[in-house]
């Protein structure tokens, strides 16, 4: 299965809470953190959620 690599680059800070919640939901704990996750169908909804506020790289 793909891995993708998923960086916050944009602040939580005045985002709705259901933003904050899918950062939450990934490990993100503050910019510029990391991580990697298998690219299953809900990491990748989750991450077209937040795609303004994420850079994905593919593994």
């Amino acid at each position: 299965m793909k891995r993708i690599k998923i960086t916050q680059v944009k602040s939580s800070i005045d985002r709705p809470l259901r933003q904050k919640r899918s950062l939450e939901a990934l490990g993100l704990k503050k910019m510029h953190h990391s991580v990697e996750h298998n690219a299953t169908p809900q990491i990748l909804g989750i991450v077209n959620a937040i795609k303004h506020l994420i850079v994905v790289e593919e593994l």
